[in-house]
């Protein structure tokens, strides 16, 4: 098989064909960039991040698949992966990973020398987090500081710096994704239990409806204080109840923890993003 007929695998193994994961590391980011500037973030650092999101998620999306290569076959919803199936070879997995790397490092040498320092922390977080599941049931929490650590290095490219009140948007973000990751984790759980990986929604059982709302409601809180800090006004705050009602939404989707409800509801954070997003840009657009 030639390289053009390899393509689609790897573009299948990236997850180009399923782009929420990229969206869901997005939305923070993007927060975080108008946030920093105030405003509108300069067009090259924008860009710069754009790209940068789509890299390493396809490149963390590469990792995970290498680490779960031996386990995904026997999961329902990771049957069909490249690896799993062996249309990519764990050899083709490494070299991809490392050139989504290099070319996001490229990219950030373009920045700053705090953000380039940040930036290793963002590889490490991305590369050790798919073998998580295999030591603690809280996999979630390092992938939501991976997700995450697009914020500090946002605030670092555009201000040179790192404000103290970056941080709540940070553990705004580790918390919200525990909440949908464990809903995504809730859709796998019969499978994990007999293959032996852990997660959050096998530890938090059948508490896991009552934990996640709790684990929502505190990103709510988390965010009306980013609202004061920030000192952003109304509109704001409107898009913070929008992400509140889409929080109720998605309790309502797992409340009988159907695999297909579970996964709307972790889909439906896509909205999430979206709507406070949308509260933090008009805010500078029309203040």
């Amino acid at each position: 098989m030639d390289i053009k007929e390899r393509i689609p695998h790897y573009s299948k193994l990236m997850r180009f064909d399923r782009p929420i994961g990229t969206y869901l590391v997005l939305w923070p980011t993007l927060w975080a960039l108008w946030l920093a500037a105030g405003g509108v973030p300069p067009l090259g650092t924008l860009l710069i991040f754009v790209l940068g999101v789509v890299l390493m998620r396809a490149a963390g999306c590469v990792i995970n698949d290498y680490a779960d290569r031996d386990i995904d076959g026997h999961v329902e919803r990771t049957r069909a992966r490249p690896l799993a199936t062996g249309e990519v070879s764990a050899k083709e997995a490494l070299y991809l990973f490392a050139g989504m790397c290099g070319l996001s490092f490229l990219l950030v040498l373009l920045t700053n020398q705090l953000t380039v320092l940040l930036s290793f922390v963002a590889v490490a977080l991305a590369a050790c987090y798919p073998f998580m599941k295999r030591f603690t049931h809280f996999p979630q929490v390092v992938l939501g500081a991976a997700f995450a650590w697009s914020v500090p290095m946002a605030f670092a490219a555009v201000t040179g710096a790192l404000p103290a009140e970056l941080w709540l948007i940070y553990i705004a973000v580790v918390i919200w994704t525990m909440a949908y990751d464990t809903f995504y984790a809730m859709v796998d759980r019969e499978d994990d239990l007999k293959i032996g990986v852990k997660s959050t929604a096998i530890y938090f059982g059948r508490e896991d409806r009552l934990i996640t709302g709790i684990l929502q409601l505190s990103v709510v809180f988390i965010l009306v204080i980013i609202g004061s800090r920030f000192q952003l006004g109304f509109i704001y705050f409107v898009s913070v109840a929008v992400a509140a009602a889409l929080f109720v939404y998605q309790q309502r989707l797992i409340k009988n923890r159907q695999r297909e409800k579970c996964f709307q509801a972790f889909l439906n954070n896509n909205y999430v993003g979206m709507a406070v997003f949308i509260g933090i840009a008009l805010h500078y657009l029309l203040g």
